[in-house]
């Protein structure tokens, strides 16, 4: 089986492949290496690949006509859409670049599937659709139509089209809520990061609702781990669904959306704890407010998750940040 990755050099992306590679899957990559951090960490997350088979292009996905070019000569079966442009707090300074990568380049994605018939496509959504909504643990549901960020907007906005084509075309579709990911090789602008950082530098941290904040945190292996099953688990029609009641996870068509999260909040300052605990040193702490976007907790529902692929995340914190810290230290050579 043939599977294309967006986002391939990404955090997410780069792990996954690795994990599908060691199964016996052919991988092909897009990714646009673009500058929103440092491209030397996603050009070292393609080496850990180490695939002679691997096939790579760097390409942006709001190019339509090359991303199709690309499915026309691949073939792939299947197509997991890991490309966006990330971040919350980011969608409030650049909201262009939101619109430019998640919705028109997802649009090109969808139309290149149609076109080159793929037999499924599972793409990135995020927890961040809960948006307002503060009946926890959050349900894939509950309602998700009041978003606090562009960024959130745009998932959901994904959700959205992913269906419209699973009920057109008879495209499978496979949305997946991320519910805080972390781990070795993540992202420089993610609390992990920062404070791992900071705190090996002596700087501050910023540490925000004055860390009244609780976040369902889960480890990329986690991540990784159910992607891999769901590539095997493709939607179906819900023969139980119904217009006059209608479940938003599940449809008529071959549409799903799951929750992939811990299934089990922690406090921020309880996090920020197992790092200081692992790093040996403690965080100098700049209590702040609660940013515009922000929610002040997540928790997901995974049962969903569990029933139709026997798995759930459970990698503990103190395992998970453990894990992180010994890979920063080795890859940025740092002695404490």
């Amino acid at each position: 089986m043939k599977i294309l990755i967006t986002g391939v050099a990404g955090f997410i992306g780069s792990q996954l492949a690795k994990k599908l590679y060691s199964l016996g899957y052919s991988i092909i990559g897009i990714d646009n290496l673009n500058n929103y951090y440092e491209v030397s960490l996603k050009e070292n997350r393609l080496k850990e690949i180490n695939s002679k088979d691997f096939i790579f292009y760097q390409e942006s996905l709001e190019k339509h006509e090359a991303i199709n070019r690309i499915f026309e000569i691949e073939k792939p079966d299947v197509v997991i859409n890991l490309a966006a442009q990330a971040g919350v707090r980011y969608s409030l300074e650049n909201p262009h670049a939101y619109i430019d990568s998640n919705i028109v380049g997802f649009m090109n994605i969808l139309e290149s599937c149609r076109h080159n018939k793929v037999k499924q496509l599972i793409y990135a959504s995020s927890s961040s659709v809960y948006g307002a909504n503060t009946s926890l643990p959050f349900s894939t549901s509950d309602n998700i139509d009041h978003p606090l960020s562009l960024y959130a907007a745009t998932k959901k906005a994904n959700e959205l089209m992913a269906h419209t084509y699973s009920s057109l075309y008879n495209i499978p579709t496979t949305g997946l809520r991320f519910f805080t990911v972390y781990g070795p090789w993540g992202r420089p602008d993610m609390a992990l990061f920062k404070f791992t950082k900071n705190i090996i530098e002596g700087k501050p941290i910023d540490v925000y609702n004055n860390g009244d904040m609780m976040r369902d945190f889960t480890f990329v292996d986690d991540i990784v781990e159910a992607i891999s099953r769901l590539v095997e688990k493709k939607a179906v029609p819900n023969p139980e669904w119904s217009g006059k009641s209608p479940n938003p996870s599940s449809s008529y068509a071959p549409y799903k959306v799951y929750n992939i999260g811990n299934n089990s909040p922690v406090n921020l300052m309880d996090f920020i704890e197992a790092i200081e605990e692992k790093v040996g040193k403690k965080a100098i702490k700049n209590f702040m407010p609660l940013q515009a976007g922000d929610v002040p907790a997540t928790y997901a529902d995974v049962e969903d998750l569990y029933n139709d692929i026997e798995f759930r995340p459970e990698t503990s914190i103190k395992d998970g940040v453990g894990k992180f810290v010994d890979w920063y230290i080795d890859y940025y050579k740092i002695k404490l």
